[in-house]
């Protein structure tokens, strides 16, 4: 009987430690990409396809109906997903800096932002998408992006230099809603996306931005 109470008592002690060893995992990932980015040593890959934005976007509804904390950690080592991160994302309002990742894939958005693939590069003329959990912890990802006001900074660095750019328009728009991804023609945008509410979500929150420098 003791030793059936003592596998009890540590198996419950697993399961009790599981989500926060598995938030630390994440963490740890996030902090050796934005080391990553610090040493400068990152490719950037700014490829734009035209033809398939549409399903990228679709495909954020399945990623975004699980929460980042629920995912499993996915076994990929960092070395295989470093050759896919091409920035970082610094927003002082809201104390956030995380790493930007290639493509608004389930495994990419498990440890930082995304870059929608499809979307305008970075930094030039078009509309720049960039995707991430609504973690339901404080802090994490883009948990506080519903504090952001128009008239407040973006950063965003990649290996060759910073962009700034400022808040214009804040918005909740349906999953449905591709108009968030159109950009003018004439200004280098960028489009902040994740889900609200921050529980059982059925609409995104939506933050656009234009480059000032």
């Amino acid at each position: 009987m003791k030793r059936l109470s003592l596998i009890l008592i540590t198996a419950g002690a697993i399961l009790m430690l599981f989500p926060i060893a598995r938030e630390y995992y994440y963490d740890w990932e996030q902090q050796q990409l934005l080391n990553e980015m610090e040493d400068s040593s990152l490719p950037i890959n700014n490829e734009l396809t035209n033809k398939h934005v549409a399903t990228e976007y679709e495909q954020l509804s399945s990623i975004f109906n699980g929460s980042a904390e629920e995912s499993s950690p996915d076994q990929t080592s960092i070395t295989d997903m470093n050759d896919k991160a091409i920035a970082v994302i610094t927003i002082d309002k809201i104390d956030l800096k995380l790493a930007v990742l290639e493509g608004a894939t389930l495994k990419n958005m498990k440890v930082g932002a995304a870059h929608m693939t499809e979307t305008a590069p970075l930094g030039e003329i078009g509309n720049a998408a960039i995707a991430a959990h609504r973690a339901r912890t404080k802090g994490r990802q883009f948990n506080r992006l519903n504090e952001m006001e128009v008239g407040d900074d973006i950063s965003i660095r990649t290996k060759d230099s910073t962009l700034i750019y400022t808040v214009d328009k804040i918005s909740v728009v349906k999953p449905t809603d591709l108009s968030v991804l159109e950009g003018n023609n004439k200004d280098a945008i960028l489009t902040l996306i994740t889900c609200e509410p921050l529980v059982n979500p059925t609409h995104r929150l939506i933050v656009h931005a234009k480059m000032v420098k």
